[in-house]
């Protein structure tokens, strides 16, 4: 017997990508041949943050060494690193006029480094090109290697972001090829050795409990986490993990409520929040 998906809620519903600005963005990515996760996880708020001027850039090319089940990047037998790739993000971040750059990256375990060299390169041509912006970047867990990730610390973005996406007991499921406290590790790694502003991100609706997401808190300010991104998992497709259940605004407020509570500093919690999203606020904050 198949189950049968939940139907989206309205408060879920997308505002449609298009405007003036969503295709200048379209036409400067497409100009410079670049990636971004808002194509590739098909991310909702694109047409939102394309109509702000704002992209998060998606290194490493399109393609991933994992195959976590919530993901809509593709994934499979990587491409070859793009030895241009940061010299044409710096192009198009001072094209776009960018006062807050994201970069992230699919998950290159092919690379001795896991890619963190294509990293240190785009933090430095994005300061070439556009010294005036500031600079987060949204890393995979590099196998837990802290001579890996000192490379990055080592280049000071301004904001230095992994996502622990869910709670520990759904990692088999979720991220089978991740490691729940790894990735607490990593990030309480950075800001032990720096003082980069640290931040992370989950996804609800995958089956978590109130006590689970509670702890999840807890172990985020343990790692010396100063920002939160709380959205809802929305299934890319049917061959994706499927939508435990729609959890409502209220409660969204509610965890921002506990997450804050709990001793991090700065939570944007919502249905469409996404790890890049509003990012510029995190160095001028409002929530």
């Amino acid at each position: 017997m198949v189950k049968q998906r939940i139907r989206k809620p309205p408060w879920l519903k997308v505002t449609g990508f298009a405007g003036t600005n969503y295709n200048e963005v379209n036409h400067l990515l497409k100009k410079y041949g670049l990636n971004t996760v808002c194509h590739a996880a098909n991310c909702p708020n694109r047409g939102e943050c394309f109509n702000r001027g704002t992209a998060t850039f998606l290194i490493l090319g399109p393609v991933c060494s994992r195959a976590c089940r919530f993901c809509d990047v593709t994934s499979g037998i990587p491409v070859a690193v793009n030895s241009e790739e940061p010299t044409l993000v710096g192009k198009a971040a001072r094209e776009l006029g960018l006062k807050h750059v994201v970069v992230t990256s699919v998950t290159r375990d092919d690379l001795p480094d896991g890619g963190a060299g294509q990293f240190v390169r785009t933090i430095e041509k994005i300061r070439e090109y556009l010294p005036s912006s500031t600079i987060e970047v949204l890393t995979p867990d590099f196998k837990n290697d802290p001579r890996v990730v000192d490379r990055i610390v080592e280049v000071r973005p301004d904001v230095f972001n992994h996502n622990v996406e869910t709670v520990a007991r759904l990692y088999p499921t979720v991220r089978p090829q991740a490691d729940y406290q790894g990735s607490l590790e990593l990030l309480r790694y950075v800001a032990e050795t720096s003082d980069i502003i640290t931040k992370s991100g989950l996804m609800v609706g995958l089956g978590e409990t109130p006590d689970e997401l509670r702890q999840v808190f807890d172990d985020l300010v343990r790692a010396r986490v100063q920002v939160l991104t709380i959205g809802q998992y929305l299934a890319p497709s049917a061959n994706h993990l499927p939508v435990v259940r729609y959890v409502t605004p209220d409660e969204f407020d509610l965890f921002k409520e506990q997450a804050k509570q709990a001793g991090i500093k700065q939570v944007l919690s919502g249905p469409l929040v996404r790890s890049s999203y509003m990012a510029d606020m995190v160095l001028s904050p409002q929530s």
